[in-house]
C-alpha cells in the first residue's frame, strides 16, 4: 500500500514537472531567434526537468548519488548525440513533408530505425555500468523512469507530427 502511494506521488510529481516544462516550452517562441534555438532551449528545459524527476524517483543514498550522477551525465551526453540525430530526422521530415517522395520517406524511416538501434545499444551498455555502481534493481528503476519520460515526450511528438500523405494507386 505504501509503495503504491509513493509511486502515485512520484508519477504526479513527474506529470507536474513535465507540465511545467511544456508550459515553459510553449512560451519560448516569443524570444527564441530560430527553430534551432527554440529546439535547443526546449531540450535544455526538458533535460533539467528530467534530472529533477530522476533525482526524486531514485531516492539515492549520499554514496549512491556520488557514484550515479557522473555516470548519468556521461550517459546523457551520449544520449544527447543520438537524440540530436532524431531531431534532425524530424526537421528533415518537416522540411520535406509537402513533397515527400517514397524514396525520402524510406530514407527517413531507415534513419529512424538506426536511431532506435543506437539508443538501445547505448542503454544496454550503460545498464551494465549503472548496475556496477548501484544495485541492479536501482539501475532498472532508473531506466524505467528514463523510458517513461521518453514515452511521454514521444507521445507529445506523435500528437504534433502529421502522418505521411500517401498517394492513392
Amino acid at each position: 500500500m505504501y509503495i503504491r502511494r509513493l509511486n502515485k506521488l512520484k508519477e504526479e510529481n513527474m506529470k507536474k514537472l513535465l507540465f511545467i516544462a511544456m508550459i515553459a516550452i510553449m512560451s519560448l517562441p516569443t524570444w527564441a531567434q530560430s527553430d534551432s534555438d527554440y529546439i535547443e532551449i526546449e531540450r535544455t528545459v526538458l533535460q533539467t526537468e528530467r534530472k529533477a524527476v530522476i533525482a526524486d524517483a531514485m531516492m539515492f543514498t549520499d554514496e549512491e548519488a556520488l557514484a550515479f550522477w557522473p555516470l548519468y551525465n556521461e550517459f546523457q551526453e551520449k544520449a544527447y548525440k543520438v537524440k540530436t540525430t532524431n531531431v534532425e530526422i524530424i526537421l528533415d521530415y518537416a522540411e520535406n513533408f509537402e513533397s515527400l517522395s517514397d524514396e525520402k520517406a524510406d530514407e527517413l524511416m531507415q534513419r529512424s530505425f538506426k536511431v532506435k538501434q543506437d539508443m538501445l545499444k547505448l542503454k544496454m551498455s550503460y545498464f551494465k555500468k549503472f548496475k556496477k555502481i548501484v544495485s541492479p534493481s536501482k539501475a532498472v528503476r532508473f531506466f524505467q523512469v528514463e523510458n517513461k519520460i521518453d514515452a511521454m515526450i514521444a507521445a507529445e511528438l506523435a500528437l504534433e507530427i502529421p502522418l505521411v500523405e500517401t498517394l492513392k494507386k
